[in-house]
């Protein structure tokens, strides 16, 4: 990749107070513990206080990475929050977050690839830096899943969780940083994963209420397949863009959707599991939260050292899918 070299300056994450087990599970929806802990991996998974949305879990998260940076709010050229649960339709909750963070100079906007959403902000984003067009960037993937989340719904009260997770970007020395990024995306897959009430389609009526289209609805089996196929070729692909071979590879960050996901991720990279950030079984799935929660918890445990090669992968509603390698 061309241009000023552009890597991760710093890390930050939070997720709420209340964690919901599968035991509490098992109070809701005829599911257990046992079954729950063999298909998906998770244990526990964290849940937004009701006065709280996305752009508060953002705030805490950025905060970090401001601070892990070293850079000021006022150094921030531009904010992207992927996100599919914002705090309204609009503003964005970029905008919200930055004038809570007081980044005054700015640019701000939200991007919309549900799970894959982190990687295609840090895609936009490093272009822009590269490019010199701007020096600072707040990248943040922040979810309220629980909010569009049908806890009727075996299938997917299971899996979602709250939270967020940050990074700053901005120039580093030369051979590190950002190699390559492979994004795509197939719409015609879009009825496999979905919350189709409240746009523009099916504005919020008596009639969306009652079929509960707006919560999260998920062909699971059929999403299943497409991630497994996807989550292996993804990364396959940024590695060749990259020139790394996988054996190089220091540490896995995928998307936490699913430990059986990562698994086959893992087989088909020949990668050991100590060589894979994996937190699913704390906080389930956050959507474009997960992997800058699994980054900055990487980072927080020592698991990430300068020169580390770093590849992140992930999967999503659209369906869509992104993946990338970075130097530390």
């Amino acid at each position: 990749m061309n241009g000023i070299p552009v890597g991760i300056l710093g890390t930050g994450m939070y997720v709420p107070e209340r964690v919901l087990t599968n035991k509490d599970l098992e109070r809701m929806v005829d599911t257990n513990d046992e079954w729950i802990v063999s298909r998906t991996g998770m244990s526990e998974r964290r849940i937004a206080a009701a006065e709280q949305a996305s752009s508060d879990l953002a705030y805490e998260a950025s905060v970090e990475a401001l601070e892990r940076a070293g850079v000021s709010p006022e150094e921030l050229d531009l904010i992207i929050v992927a996100t599919i649960t914002p705090d309204m339709s609009f503003p964005s909750t970029a905008c919200i977050l930055q004038n809570r963070l007081g980044a005054k100079k700015a640019a701000a906007f939200d991007l919309s690839a549900a799970c894959s959403g982190f990687i295609y902000g840090l895609a936009n984003a490093t272009g822009l830096l590269k490019s010199g067009i701007y020096k600072n960037a707040l990248v943040v993937g922040a979810e309220c899943l629980s909010k569009i989340t049908d806890y009727t719904d075996r299938n997917t009260c299971i899996l979602f969780g709250d939270g967020a997770g940050a990074v700053v970007l901005g120039e580093v020395p030369e051979g590190r940083g950002f190699l390559s990024f492979e994004l795509g995306a197939d719409g015609s897959g879009g009825e496999l994963l979905k919350a189709s009430g409240g746009g523009s389609r099916n504005p919020i009526s008596q009639r969306v209420l009652e079929e509960k289209s707006q919560y999260i609805y998920m062909a699971g089996k059929e999403v299943f397949k497409f991630a497994v196929k996807i989550m292996g070729s993804a990364a396959e692909e940024a590695l060749r863009k990259a020139g790394i071979d996988k054996r190089e590879i220091d540490l896995l960050i995928p998307h936490q959707a699913n430990i059986r996901i990562i698994q086959s991720a893992l087989e088909r990279l020949e990668l050991p599991e100590e060589k894979c950030m994996i937190n699913l079984n704390k906080y389930g799935n956050v959507s474009a939260a997960s992997i800058p929660i699994a980054l900055a918890e990487a980072v927080r445990e020592n698991r990430v050292k300068e020169g580390d090669k770093l590849l992140f992968v992930g999967f999503g509603g659209g369906l869509t899918w992104g993946s990338s390698v970075l130097v530390w």
